[in-house]
């Protein structure tokens, strides 16, 4: 039953394309969100029964069940929430290829051709954030998570050339980590897994736009540093997730190097607007920051997990995460290779590249343009319509987030009565927005376009469904 006979596979492929095609025309029709009682989800696995075989058919109908019902389907085109976009068709291609063939990255000489076109990719997408391409150096990854500890770590041994091998116990001081309050909080996991401490991460003081201060940080990092500190790693996050803020990551970078500390740019999300030449004065200095987080599957639309980490110092790699290992399959001596498990932080590893590489194939850089530079364009519609329907926004930035409050209510900047609107809107499986907070003083419902789908239509239908919920909100 692990290989089934050819005409089980057959009929197995053809229910399987006819449940992604089905899901593709009927999306619209569906419920942007399903019903939040875990009864609903249980009693349809309460036939499962992993002593009584099930038909393969049934089994994968069991599956599209309770995927098409019991999800947040985040590439309906009122799916206005998080980060997570509709997938485009080269990726689902793709992915449905990789499992297939099921290539392993860990030693090169096993995928040739899939470590290849994820290194094209690092050295490619590198390039448009202003690295130099020869020694642009990097990895996919399973997510921004995964990235930013990367960076981490590799700022640790940059800092501290013997923390690899005799760790944190080693230090004179506490090592420290600058971010900003609104920063995203995988930094706070890795600085507990590398086993420095969450007490190690410090809150950069923000300006009136609730951006780092440049200011701020300089007195910060000598003000500890007068304490016996050791800071090492400042954080630039260029799209914030709550917010979409855009920290000034010129100027950060040009404090952090002037104090010695390696300046990282956590563009998960936003650094796709870098794409865009209107907008790459926004990102004005990424191209100095030592390393670079980014996500694929996030503005570029290609299934979960696809994180990108990028370094400007390709001897880092392996300083952080090479290691000996005599099992491991070589390439020839004297082969111009990156071997995967020798200069990143996973071993066994999936072929997350392929995805991005078809899309691109297809799509082309400017396929890519044209559609960012139209979900930016919404994102300027949602803001204009919000206002005129008497929300106010509270949040200043150039990418296609909406943090907003409502003007028209004199509860309207509490947050039980956000959160009861919020909860109104996505209770209708209309759509789907979600709760914030700016600099933890500031609640707001939030609104975000990083969705292909998405259109002026939509936006309407969203701002109908917030006048309708301020009456169940008061």
């Amino acid at each position: 039953m692990l290989e089934l006979p050819r005409a089980s596979r057959v009929a197995l492929w053809k229910k399987t394309f006819d449940a992604v095609e089905a899901l593709a025309e009927d999306l619209e029709t569906l419920p942007v969100s399903p019903s939040m009682d875990p009864e609903l989800p249980r009693a349809l696995l309460s036939q499962v029964d992993f002593e009584r075989p099930m038909d393969p058919e049934a089994a994968l109908a069991l599956a599209v069940e309770g995927l098409r019902h019991h999800q947040v389907h985040n590439g309906h085109p009122r799916y206005f929430g998080l980060f997570n976009p509709a997938t485009t068709t080269m990726s689902i291609a793709a992915d449905t290829l990789v499992a297939a063939f099921n290539p392993q990255l860990a030693a090169w000489t096993h995928a040739p051709f899939a470590c290849e076109v994820d290194q094209l990719l690092i050295r490619e997408i590198g390039a448009r954030f202003g690295y130099a391409r020869e020694t642009c150096s990097g990895s996919f990854t399973t997510g921004g998570a995964e990235a930013n500890h990367t960076a981490l770590l590799m700022a640790l041994i940059h800092r501290f050339p013997d923390f690899g091998e005799d760790g944190a116990r080693s230090l004179d001081g506490r090592p420290i980590i600058y971010v900003s309050p609104e920063s995203h909080h995988s930094f706070v996991k890795a600085a507990r897994l590398s086993g420095i401490g969450t007490r190690a991460v410090r809150h950069v003081a923000l300006d009136e736009h609730y951006v780092i201060d440049p200011s701020a940080l300089q007195n910060q990092i000598i003000k500890d540093r007068t304490r016996g500190d050791i800071p090492f790693l400042v954080v630039a996050t260029l799209g914030t997730t709550g917010a979409g803020l855009v920290d000034p990551v010129g100027a950060i970078v040009k404090v952090g190097h002037e104090e010695g500390l390696w300046v990282h740019a956590d563009a998960a999300w936003g650094g796709a607007a870098a794409l865009l030449p209107e907008m790459r004065e926004t990102f004005s200095g990424i191209e100095q920051a030592d390393s670079i987080t980014f996500d694929a599957h996030k503005w570029l639309s290609v299934p979960i997990g696809a994180g990108m980490f990028f370094t400007r110092h390709p001897d880092m790699a392996e300083r952080a995460f090479s290691i000996a290992a005599g099992y491991m399959p070589r390439a020839k001596d004297g082969a111009e290779i990156i071997e995967p498990h020798q200069s990143s932080m996973q071993w066994t590893r999936r072929f997350i590249g392929l995805k991005l590489f078809l899309s691109l194939l297809v799509a082309g850089w400017e396929g890519y343009e044209q559609t960012i530079r139209e979900m930016v364009r919404l994102g300027g519609v949602l803001r204009e319509r919000l206002e005129v329907a008497g929300f106010a926004l509270v949040n200043q930035t150039p990418l296609p987030v909406a943090c907003f409050q409502d003007a028209s209510h004199p509860e309207g900047r509490e947050l039980s009565y956000l959160k009861a609107m919020a909860e109104t809107v996505v209770s209708s499986g209309k759509t789907w927005i979600s709760i914030t907070s700016l600099g933890d003083t500031t609640p707001a419902l939030r609104a975000c376009i990083t969705n292909f789908r998405n259109r002026e239509e939509d936006i309407d239908a969203l701002i109908g469904l917030l006048k309708d919920a301020r009456g169940h909100a008061s």
